[in-house]
């Protein structure tokens, strides 16, 4: 299973499911959705749904599954 960085700004960092394309691709959805709309993503250590303010989100990288 892919899994990505992804960090906000804040120094807040989470580790999710998905390459980096995939989830630099719904992050783009949910901030051309409505205002205020989160991107919904699976936290790749708990299998948790992590609901993060796309505007928020500074850098995505790959990291080692």
């Amino acid at each position: 299973m892919a899994t990505t960085e992804v960090h906000l700004a804040g120094c807040e960092a989470y580790r999710v499911e998905g390459t980096p394309k995939e989830v630099e691709a719904r992050i783009v959805a949910a901030a051309r959705g409505s205002i205020m709309e989160f991107v919904w993503l699976t936290d790749a250590t708990t299998g948790e749904p992590v609901a993060v303010n796309p505007e928020r989100v500074v850098a995505l990288r790959s990291a080692a599954g």
